[in-house]
């Protein structure tokens, strides 16, 4: 172990014991037991096998998607090898897609059965070439006969897999002025192949990732690529014809596609490799592996012809012999982020701000790497984050922080550190590090806020001192940023007067407007929504079912409870009964939002926006919450909430809206007002532009 990261680990170690001190001082021994458990179980593995067809396979009739108007069209340049082209389209035909597609099979002039065989296959349009064309020929004569508005290049050695074109087609919609996506590509013992493509000044080019795991987490997040392999890629067919197609200069292959990938960058568009989209391709089949003979020697003759075209374009390009993880991101400005786990954005709305702060910061141009405090990620927050093009850093493939920043360090520009316990246990860390690097500070909430205001709602002394310590931290580490981030006005204005000489900064949490999909005749019930990792919501639950619940059941038994959030099974079990219908932890929200008439907020401690009500208003479904839910949110009683600090007072404004339709549709479109005005990404992207500039 290295003695200069000795301090870090040692003071990293007080805090992770304080921290279960605090815990136990707020969820007693069981609680903190249940929330280590959580939080440091092994991750379940996930079985990545691919399942390939077998080429011997007989020949028998069958059929592949098409439909009459197709959203892509897939073209398919084959020349002989019809075993591998039949397994390529019965992989079609196993796996499909959403989006509708035609599959179109150019012919170059073939010497084996392909043209009788593939006339038996239904569904498939067969393009014949008369004479033979070369792979760059082939494919223009098949992107001249589509019909659809969008053309994925698939070679004939290649078999999809589940999501293949959907989520190629989804990188293309959801990437800003995106022209070109494509796949990985693996091998079929299960190898990456490519993981996107970059190209050196000296017109070389680089497969990234060959030969390393698929799974590795440095391949697994959407990124911007000098290129991708014209074996399974996706264009716009106006964008290809605008550009006259691949450049027959190359023919008959090789060097193609890269020169598109330039045309395009050189039309101001982009070339975006996405990981979700896996293609087994089985390289060399097509034309070999001799350099000096077939269709093969054209690789090498093709990249003077590269270089000659596009001499200038490559003088921008990455020196030779850059390493690939710094050549890859050349020009990129680079910011690490971290917090206590990785977020899920279906899990609370901390993990949901986060997520949108991290897609914010790439949308701004920059290049985002994450890690939790624990190192620990699962296979599924790889891809929830992987596509908003985050990089991922984890256990087994990262050995420490310390490690990784001893490699990248020096090149980070920003550091985004969120919580007062990630924070201070890692910022010396990082400051030794990365000197240069402008340090960002997340609250998430007023830590020691919170801490004061659990203390006195239970009139415990050990938490009252617990809140004293991390007020005195959580001010120490906001002097230390350059910035710090808070969510709430209450909070913004506490900040200014602790720490005059800080830069504090709104960062309000931001939420898309769903809209009111329901009216209210057609909505019953209530719904609270909160994990049980949070004191503050366990409290909540217990008044809101101890002794809210009952009084409104009482006078309208028809009423139902709807409880929604991680929560031990034992918990739910005990909770559910009486009206109250304790869900757990639920993949989509919007069934209660959409169909539930009022949100529940009882929350009678706690520190900074509350995503519960938030969540709720972007729905436009009403809200009756505490002056605590509702502080520093904009939100006034009776304009936009309602609001009730006892139990009585509480009960009366739940049944007083749950029967009135005029002040239920009153308070649902200011609702959705407010939302639109405080709680928007512009806002949320003015304020991290201004932080980082």
């Amino acid at each position: 172990m290295p003695l200069s990261s000795l301090p870090w680990r040692v003071k990293r170690l007080r805090y992770l014991s304080e921290r279960v001190l605090g815990s136990i001082a707020q969820r007693g021994l069981r609680g903190t037991l249940s929330r280590m458990m959580q939080e440091f179980r092994p991750l379940p593995p996930e079985d990545l096998a691919l399942e390939l067809l077998p080429l011997e396979q007989p020949f028998a009739p069958f059929e592949v998607p098409h439909d009459d108007a197709p959203r892509v069209s897939v073209i398919i340049p084959v020349y002989g090898k019809l075993a591998w082209t039949l397994a390529c389209l019965r992989s079609i035909a196993q796996y499909g897609s959403e989006a509708p597609i035609e599959i179109l099979v150019v012919d170059d002039a073939s010497p084996d059965d392909t043209a009788a065989t593939l006339a038996q296959v239904q569904g498939l349009r067969v393009l014949g070439n008369e004479r033979n064309l070369g792979f760059i020929g082939s494919c223009n004569a098949g992107a001249a006969a589509a019909r659809a508005p969008y053309l994925l290049f698939l070679n004939n050695d290649t078999q999809v897999t589940a999501g293949w074109l959907d989520r190629l087609l989804q990188t293309y919609l959801e990437e800003p002025d995106c022209g070109i996506a494509g796949s990985q590509l693996v091998y079929p013992d299960g190898r990456l192949q490519e993981a996107g493509a970059l190209v050196y000044d000296d017109g070389e080019a680089w497969n990234v990732g060959r030969f390393e795991q698929r799974d590795d987490p440095r391949y697994l997040y959407r990124r911007d690529v000098d290129y991708v392999s014209g074996a399974a890629l996706l264009i716009e067919r106006e964008l290809f014809m605008q550009l006259g197609g691949f450049d027959t200069r190359y023919a008959p292959a090789y060097c193609e596609d890269m020169d598109l990938a330039f045309a395009v960058r050189a039309a101001g568009r982009r070339v975006v490799y996405e990981p979700a989209s896996v293609v087994i391709h089985c390289e060399g089949i097509s034309s070999g592996t001799d350099l000096t003979a077939g269709t093969k020697q054209y690789q090498v003759l093709n990249r003077a012809k590269f270089i000659e075209k596009w001499g200038d374009a490559l003088k921008r390009q990455p020196a030779r012999g850059t390493p690939v993880n710094k050549a890859i991101h050349a020009g990129q400005r680079h910011i690490f982020v971290m917090d206590a786990l990785t977020p899920d954005p279906k899990r609370d709305a901390g993990s949901l701000q986060l997520y949108n702060i991290m897609q914010l910061l790439r949308g701004m141009g920059w290049r985002v790497t994450f890690m939790a405090d624990n190192a620990q990620a699962s296979a599924a927050d790889l891809r929830t984050l992987g596509a908003i093009g985050v990089r991922v850093l984890c256990k087994p493939t990262l050995s420490s922080l310390a490690a990784w920043l001893k490699e990248e360090g020096a090149g980070l520009d920003a550091v985004l550190l969120c919580r007062h316990y990630v924070a201070d246990a890692n910022l010396p860390l990082v400051q030794r590090m990365a000197p240069q690097a402008r340090l960002l500070f997340d609250t998430v909430d007023v830590h020691f806020l919170r801490e004061q205001r659990a203390a006195d709602h239970t009139n415990n002394p050990t938490l009252a001192r617990r809140a004293a310590v991390s007020q005195q931290r959580e001010i120490a580490t906001i002097r230390a940023c350059h910035a710090t981030f808070v969510v709430s006005t209450v909070e913004l204005e506490l900040l200014r007067k602790a720490v005059p000489d800080a830069r504090v900064m709104l960062l309000p949490n931001m939420h898309e407007v769903h809209g009111r999909k329901q009216p209210f005749a057609q909505r019953s019930g209530l719904v609270f929504v909160g994990g049980f990792g949070h004191p503050p919501n366990v409290d909540a639950v217990q008044w809101l079912v101890g002794e809210i619940f009952p009084k409104i059941r009482a006078a309208r038994p028809d009423i139902e409870l709807h409880l929604i959030g991680q929560m031990p099974e034992a918990t739910r079990q005990e909770l559910d009964g009486n009206g109250v219908v304790a869900h757990g932890r639920v993949e989509d929200l919007d069934p209660w939002m959409d169909g539930c008439r009022i949100a529940l907020a009882p929350l009678r401690y706690g520190a900074g926006v509350k995503g519960k009500v938030n969540t709720a208003m972007s729905h436009g479904l009403p809200v009756v919450a505490t002056s605590i839910a509702a502080e520093g949110m904009f939100l006034v009683d009776d304009q936009n909430v309602l609001i009730g600090d006892d139990t009585d007072a509480y009960v009366a404004a739940v049944l007083r809206l749950y029967d009135d339709p005029a002040l239920w549709l009153r308070l649902s479109e200011a609702s959705l007002r407010n939302i639109q005005e405080h709680f928007s990404p512009a806002i949320a992207r003015a304020t991290l532009e201004a932080a980082l500039s």
